[in-house]
């Protein structure tokens, strides 16, 4: 079954938009047989992606009232092909718009989001910070990337997650082998390629992120 690449993602976009242009606002289309033929072929011929993803989202009123770390996530949508990912990306907002606190992840479907997740927790994470406002491109391209199958050490990859912070946000891409230098390296080094971003980023241990705090250090960096 084939799959679609960050390239042809893009390109399935544009084509709706295309489509969705040719109807004037406001206009009723009659549903003919062609209509209805021409529905049922689209729907059959979905570009599907190498894998399902799950949107989940963390709450910041739960956090602000000391509930237990993760108790705050809710799955929000799950999707396997590039139609369903621009139609929840279309309705979620994007990280300029989300309140302070707030976090949105992107993760492979089955994996939750949380250090103790056992396909997450001997992983780690890439990080990018971003000037408050930001990252609204990054993220997409990031996201882009990450279901188009565009790392060369992609089975790695568990998800991303985007954080919202007074001072600005925060972009993480979580591993799920963090002394697998080699891979992870790799996986850095392609995600500032994707994202033209020419700052140095670095990737810490979720073990010694659990056991230190803001004390741990970045194992690799790029």
């Amino acid at each position: 079954e084939k799959t679609t690449t960050f390239d042809e993602a893009e390109k399935v976009k544009l084509n709706a938009n295309e489509a969705d242009d040719e109807v004037e606002e406001g206009e009723i289309v009659e549903e003919t047989d062609d209509t209805t033929s021409y529905l049922s072929k689209e729907i059959a011929t979905k570009h599907p992606l190498e894998h399902s993803w799950t949107f989940w989202f963390d709450n910041p009123v739960a956090k602000s009232r000391q509930a237990a770390w993760g108790s705050s996530l809710r799955n929000v949508y799950t999707f396997s092909t590039v139609e369903d990912f621009w139609g929840a990306y279309n309705n979620i907002h994007h990280p300029s718009k989300l309140v302070v606190g707030a976090d949105l992840h992107c993760f492979k479907h089955k994996i939750e989001p949380k250090w103790e997740d056992p396909v997450c927790a001997n992983g780690g994470t890439w990080k990018m910070s971003f000037s408050k406002g930001k990252s609204d491109t990054s993220w997409l391209y990031t996201l882009l990337a990450m279901i188009g199958h565009q790392f060369d050490h992609g089975d790695e990859i568990c998800g991303a997650v985007v954080s919202v912070r007074g001072k600005g946000e925060k972009i993480s891409l979580w591993t799920k082998n963090a002394a697998n230098e080699t891979a992870q390296v790799s996986i850095g080094k392609q995600w500032k390629q994707f994202l033209d971003y020419s700052d140095s980023v670095g990737f810490i241990f979720h073990d010694e992120a659990a056991r230190l705090e803001r004390n741990a250090k970045n194992r690799y960096t790029v």
